[in-house]
């Protein structure tokens, strides 16, 4: 059943340091709930916190901190142990925790694909083993899986990416299938590019190479997951930019030729920057 009064709610925020992992926190506080940030960055995590309080400052929610490693798993069940014991309930669980890398498969290292699906993909699936006892036991509860578009095409230079997205996508999929029928909703949110501290830093040569536009927002997409969660919408896709539109459509009409089409277009931009370099 759909999520739709916040207040009082527990809401445990992985990724919650920064980026759409803050907004959405900062979010479901302003509308009384009680959040729950984890992140491995420990600074980071009391900077947020004190964010959060300076937005909401009648909020009536608590904010805890938790320092978490995602791919850990005895940490992300610390984790929920104590967001369940600030009140007896685990309302909501958004996987934000994520991280960002591109560049050629030749050149892609079997290790930085491994950190791909051990945050993106391993993290989500730690917080559904850790949160669904509780979940089950009172027969209600919300997840919220960050994906991405790349979890919906198959976008040159970010193979990796696009394979921890999928993943995420595949499982929710499947997990919604399983819970049929508990009380226990899922929200897949599939952005296009979020002005976050992630995009900036992890992805930004690939970003130039794909001419990418940014065009949302952290606060934009919070806002949307909030609202796709009391609606109890299991799709939530964001794509402002055209060109990811057309993608998105005709991945789903015709994927032989939107793979070619990309494939084309990649060539010559390299092509287009080799000239460049050259000149």
């Amino acid at each position: 059943m759909p999520l739709t009064n916040f207040a009082g709610s527990a809401a445990v925020i992985t990724g919650g340091a920064s980026g759409i992992g803050l907004a959405t926190a900062s979010a479901a506080h302003a509308r009384g709930a009680h959040v729950v940030l984890a992140d491995i960055n420990t600074e980071g995590l009391l900077k947020a916190k004190e964010e959060i309080r300076q937005h909401n400052p009648d909020a009536q929610g608590q904010i805890l901190t938790v320092t978490t490693d995602v791919t850990n798993e005895q940490q992300v069940r610390e984790l929920m142990r104590q967001a369940f014991d600030l009140d007896s309930h685990i309302d909501l669980v958004v996987t934000s925790a994520g991280i960002g890398r591109g560049g050629p498969i030749d050149t892609f290292t079997a290790s930085e694909m491994q950190s791909l699906m051990n945050i993106n993909f391993m993290g989500t699936y730690h917080s559904v083993q850790a949160a669904l006892p509780t979940m089950r036991q009172q027969g209600s509860g919300h997840f919220v899986f960050l994906s991405s578009v790349a979890g919906k095409l198959g976008t040159p230079l970010l193979s990796g990416y696009c394979a921890s997205k999928w993943a995420v996508r595949g499982f929710s999929s499947a997990l919604r299938a399983e819970l049929y029928g508990t009380g226990i909703g899922i929200t897949t949110v599939y952005p296009a590019w979020v002005d976050t501290p992630m995009t900036r830093q992890e992805v930004d040569d690939a970003m130039r190479l794909l001419n990418v536009q940014v065009l949302l927002t952290a606060d934009q997409v919070a806002a949307e997951i909030l609202s796709a969660v009391t609606e109890g919408r299991r799709d939530l896709t964001l794509a402002p930019n055209p060109d990811i539109a057309f993608a998105l459509q005709l991945f789903g009409q015709d994927q032989d030729k939107a793979e070619d089409l990309m494939g084309e277009a990649i060539r010559q931009r390299l092509a287009q920057v080799a000239s460049q370099h050259a000149q």
